[in-house]
């Protein structure tokens, strides 16, 4: 089954760039042509691209880590928001603080705070407060849940990054770069692709072609999660196999065991019932003969 067909991102107007005159030099190898003073973005290197972070994305996933993905932008952030949580993964869609990543340490600090002020609010701890702190404490939980929400479980670095319009996320680029997390992007004509791992060229303004691109990198996510369960399963049916082997294998060392300890029992049992019967009458001879002359001494 493909990742994406040229019907669907023509369909969602993938291929429309921006004004001429607003164009990025180094996107140059990715437009096809100018229409109207709109530059047309080639739809073969689009899909090339895609199935490339598709792959990346697959990888990633499937190797244990994690993916973060970022839309901030209006039209961005409802599709963003639905399919990271359709596959499981983290988002940020309302605004990229500052040290997310270079300073997650701190940004673990405000998730810790975020999760302490839900559980008041569960436990019946603003029972006990007067409204103007309830109402303190609830703008305070509102703001962070706004902010950070979509990574209030994330508890270290993402393994990749998904982001919308580069231009508009220069800082979450930046701190990826500088961390060495690998970035897939869209990137519209007025886009620089450069510092980009895996450039997805498109329209990154269309709601229905942010919601596509998000579509199918949360596909490569749910793909790989998949796999990794369907390995399992394979992993659990080798060790039943493995198990029954083994069960077999003590089965016959137990009766083996059984035949030994029957023999050795039987052997050890009919010695000792005649060494009793021969000797019985001695011993009890002995016994006495024993004691009579421990009273002699004595005496």
């Amino acid at each position: 089954m493909a990742v994406v067909t040229m019907k669907n991102l023509l369909e969602s107007g993938v291929h429309f760039g921006h004004q001429v005159k607003r164009w990025d030099p180094k996107m140059k190898k990715y437009i096809f042509a100018e229409r109207n003073g709109i530059h047309i973005i080639d739809l073969q290197k689009t899909i090339q691209s895609i199935k490339d972070a598709y792959d990346a994305v697959r990888k990633t996933v499937a190797a244990g880590k994690t993916v973060l993905f970022i839309g901030t932008k209006k039209q961005a952030q409802q599709a963003v928001q639905k399919e990271a949580e359709r596959c499981g993964m983290f988002y940020v869609n309302n605004r990229w603080l500052g040290g997310m990543l270079t300073n997650f340490t701190t940004i673990k600090k405000s998730l810790l705070r975020l999760k302490k002020l839900e559980k008041m609010e569960v436990d019946g701890t603003f029972e006990n407060l007067t409204k103007k702190e309830i109402s303190s404490l609830a703008k305070e939980r509102a703001k962070l849940q706004k902010n950070l929400g979509g990574i209030k479980e994330m508890k270290e670095l993402p393994g990749i990054l998904f982001i919308i319009d580069t231009r508009k996320e220069t800082i979450a680029v930046a701190e990826a770069q500088r961390m060495g997390i690998p970035i897939v992007a869209v990137v519209d004509t007025n886009c620089n692709p450069e510092g980009i791992n895996f450039p997805i060229p498109g329209n990154d303004d269309a709601i229905r072609a942010i919601t596509l691109f998000t579509q199918i990198i949360a596909n490569a996510v749910v793909e790989a999660d998949n796999e990794v369960g369907l390995k399992i399963i394979e992993t659990l049916g080798d060790e039943d196999e493995d198990m029954e082997n083994l069960l077999n294998t003590d089965i016959s060392i137990k009766e083996e065991d059984k035949e030994v300890d029957i023999e050795k029992y039987t052997t050890e049992e009919a010695y000792k019932a005649a060494k009793e019967e021969a000797f019985e009458e001695d011993d009890e001879d002995s016994q006495i003969q024993v004691d009579v002359d421990k009273v002699y001494n004595d005496e």
